[in-house]
């Protein structure tokens, strides 16, 4: 790792051949087209990781796509938009949505490159350059090839996406003026808005159940990088619930709304009248059916997709300093999200009936 931080290219750009040349055009072309929105994003993950279950990182990135998708409906859902202006609810979507966007385009060349290197019987880790990835992989890329190291390729794979996106989004200037300097984004800690669901179910429960993780400083990289290692751990440390896991994402495609993991407590259609604030009739962690349901929209029928500019190019890999989050161990997760979820949908009624309240005397 640390010789290959000074090592050029083993090949210069224009050393190329046609045929290296066009799988790099054909594995862009395809990147884009499943990098539509977060529904095509997530699904293509999932699609790769059922044809590649050796590669662990494709079915953490479905799981943490769709829960990112799930706060992008959120926005347009039954609660947040009592507290927050339209311009702030497209500015919090622009904010998950380009992060979500990123870490597609810069992860999925290298699953369809490690997919051709499969179909060809040969390692072509030396082209990630030419797709603009960081050197920080081709290392972990070709351990992964000769010695299947799964979990290695993995904890690179979350190190490498959390720092592509930090200067790129976290500590963008817009980004930060928008969205994470707010105060209303410091309210989505309080909320426990940052927590990651991994829905599963065994075949004896009518109803889904969660694990996962939160995040309470999402601004820092530590922060973000510790929580993707704890939920690897989490999903794969449980081989049964893991089958379960994988079982219920096969048998609930994405939507975007919460109704795909607790359609006893929400719905893609809107049961309230359009200006009335939804009241909880029992505590969502019972699990028993209330009515009417918490509305959360499917993502498509709320959010277009979004028209992104192109990444900037930069390797954020420049020293060997970097290499201390490889080292760093992993820090187990509880795991037991359920009721702090539940806690946070109560305290986003509450603070939405609070807030209209205040609106209708005035």
């Amino acid at each position: 790792m640390k010789k290959i931080i000074k090592e050029p290219r083993s090949i210069k750009h224009h050393e190329l051949t046609n045929d290296q040349e066009d799988l790099i055009q054909t594995i862009r072309s395809t990147t884009r087209k499943h990098n539509r929105n977060n529904v095509t994003r997530t699904q293509a993950y999932f699609d790769f990781y059922q044809k590649h279950p050796e590669i662990h990182w494709a079915l953490l990135a479905h799981l943490v796509s769709r829960n990112a998708g799930w706060n992008m409906t959120d926005l347009k859902g039954e609660y947040l938009p009592f507290l927050l202006s339209r311009k702030e609810q497209d500015d919090f979507f622009a904010f998950l949505e380009r992060g979500n966007w990123l870490i597609f385009q810069d992860a999925y060349p290298q699953l369809l490159l490690y997919e051709e290197s499969k179909k060809r019987g040969t390692p072509l880790f030396h082209l990630l350059s030419f797709l603009e990835i960081s050197k920080f992989m081709e290392p972990f890329w070709s351990q992964f090839w000769e010695k299947s190291t799964k979990e290695a390729l993995t904890i690179a794979l979350i190190i490498n996406e959390q720092q592509y996106i930090e200067e790129r989004v976290v500590q963008h200037k817009h980004y930060k003026d928008t969205v994470l300097d707010t105060i209303l984004f410091k309210l989505q800690d309080i909320f426990e808005f940052n927590h990651i669901l991994l829905p599963y179910m065994t075949p004896f429960q009518k109803k889904t159940k969660l694990v996962g993780g939160a995040v309470h400083h999402f601004s820092s990289v530590n922060e973000r990088i510790n929580l993707g290692k704890g939920l690897y751990d989490l999903l794969f440390s449980v081989q049964s619930r893991l089958k379960h896991t994988v079982d219920w994402a096969k048998d609930y495609p994405h939507t975007g709304s919460r109704h795909d993991f607790w359609p006893h407590l929400f719905n893609h259609i809107k049961e309230t009248a359009p200006d009335e604030k939804h009241e909880l009739t029992s505590n969502p962690c019972s699990l028993h059916p209330i009515s009417p349901k918490i509305y959360s929209p499917q993502l498509t029928r709320v959010w277009k997709d979004f028209d992104h500019e192109k990444a900037v190019p930069d390797d954020w890999f420049k020293n060997k300093k970097m290499l201390h989050f490889v080292k760093k161990p992993v820090k187990m997760l509880k795991g037991d999200i359920q009721g702090t979820y539940c806690k946070a949908i109560e305290e986003l009624e509450s603070a939405a009936s609070t807030k209209a309240f205040f609106h209708k005397r005035n």
